[in-house]
């Protein structure tokens, strides 16, 4: 925990530089592949699933180790050799994983955020999910247990392996000639993320394009199929932990609803966006049938509102950043104190992304933020120890919780009056 939370402290300002790098690069050429309200929605995807990580809400089943212990059938050491090794059977890993959440309807609940944004750049890349409760997936590094490489190798390369897939999310890269053949390049990632009918479920690898080409579903970009990104069953929000649990609820109210009780039982394995016939007809959902006639999901916002929702961004990165540099000393005054900071950094991302949405809702969440926070800092006569570095701290951070309320519930406002007269006006 406190090891990942250090190397995130150095991870996550340069994958943010890199975004904002990407956003200026495109204004200066004229191609500008980055939508602010979008950004934001993609790097508050990110810290919610950092956070996750951080705090350890997966539930790891220890099936390497039981694998390592008894189908071993030698020993090995840690040579460089080992290493590259790992990460082609973390590859190979990955890619069937991959290829089963794009195929089977309950796990595309844990991969739809990452496909979620309707634009392609680096930020996308962070929309990672946060609905991943158990690792199965262990299982599949059966041929690494054979080998005998042991669990802390497989520990240090994971995180590798993760991030070396950050680099290809833009649209500023040209094919890259002969690497074309052996890595996955943004051409053959942007296929990937696309719903043109041409390219859907392509391109699946993750570091190596090989295992497309060995299994079967790879596919180049062409020029005269210029990809669409999104998903086909529009997300039409900017909340990250709504869009995570979209379409596992859809999957709960299709099972309830069927008449069919071997429906109810199997729509959770059928392909990916299968309901069932009686459903279907009598609750549709709506789905793009034309790729390349739909409206984009965008929400008014005028600069001030904008400069605003930045403006908390970066108060969320300063309090998740002070969360990863501390996890030690945290856990060190109250073990329960790592989970309550947990759910303040969940719940400031439903507000301030409900607030983005103009969701009605979106002035309650501001309040739970606020209150809770408040409440932290009169239980613990402080903001976890920050006033040991920081005089005062917790004064100011009442200060920004309150000013933070004040200002959201002016937009709030502004907004509802706005929607109102819109309302009127059609």
């Amino acid at each position: 925990m406190e090891t990942y939370g250090k190397i995130l402290l150095i991870a996550m300002p340069a994958f943010l530089v890199l975004v904002l790098l990407e956003k200026l690069y495109g204004k200066v050429k004229g191609f500008d592949t980055v939508r602010q309200m979008d950004m934001i929605s993609s790097l508050s995807s990110g810290i919610t699933n950092v956070t996750k990580s951080v705090l350890e809400l997966t539930i790891i089943i220890a099936i390497y180790p039981f694998l390592l212990r008894h189908f071993a059938l030698t020993e090995i050491e840690n040579t460089w050799i080992v290493y590259l090794l790992t990460f082609v059977i973390l590859d190979f890993n990955g890619y069937w994983i991959h290829r089963w959440s794009h195929k089977i309807n309950l796990f595309w609940n844990l991969h739809v955020i990452h496909h979620s944004s309707e634009e392609f750049n680096l930020a996308c890349a962070l929309r990672q999910s946060i609905s991943a409760f158990f690792n199965l997936f262990t299982v599949l590094l059966l041929p690494a247990a054979l080998l005998g490489i042991p669990q802390a190798v497989i520990s240090t390369i994971a995180p590798l392996h993760l991030f070396a897939q950050f680099w290809y999310h833009t649209r500023h890269i040209n094919k890259l000639g002969w690497l074309e053949h052996v890595l996955v390049t943004p051409s053959h990632h942007r296929v990937h993320h696309a719903i043109n009918p041409e390219y859907m479920d392509k391109n699946l690898s993750q570091i190596f394009i090989i295992w497309d080409k060995l299994f079967g579903t790879f596919q180049e970009e062409k020029k005269e199929i210029p990809p669409v990104y999104g998903i086909t069953r529009p997300a039409r929000t900017w909340n990250p932990i709504r869009i995570n649990f979209q379409h596992l609820w859809l999957l709960i109210q299709d099972s309830w609803r069927t008449k069919k009780w071997s429906e109810k039982l199997t729509l959770w394995f059928k392909p990916t966006g299968y309901r069932p016939a009686d459903v279907d007809a009598t609750y549709p959902v709506y789905k793009i049938e034309n790729v390349y006639q739909f409206e984009k999901y965008s929400t008014p916002s005028s600069p001030a509102f904008t400069a605003w929702a930045w403006t908390q961004l970066v108060f969320l990165l300063l309090f998740i950043s002070y969360l990863f540099g501390s996890i030690a000393a945290i856990n060190s005054l109250n073990a329960s104190f790592i989970y309550w900071y947990g759910a303040f950094i969940f719940i400031y991302v439903f507000s301030l992304t409900e607030l983005m949405d103009r969701n009605k809702m979106a002035i309650v969440w501001e309040f739970l933020k606020t209150g809770l926070g408040l409440g932290l800092i009169f239980w613990q006569e402080d903001w976890f120890g920050l006033s040991t570095y920081v005089p005062q701290a917790s004064t100011f951070i009442m200060g920004y919780l309150l000013f933070s309320l004040f200002s959201s519930a002016r937009f709030y406002q502004k907004h509802k009056k706005e929607d109102q007269s819109i309302t009127l006006q059609s």
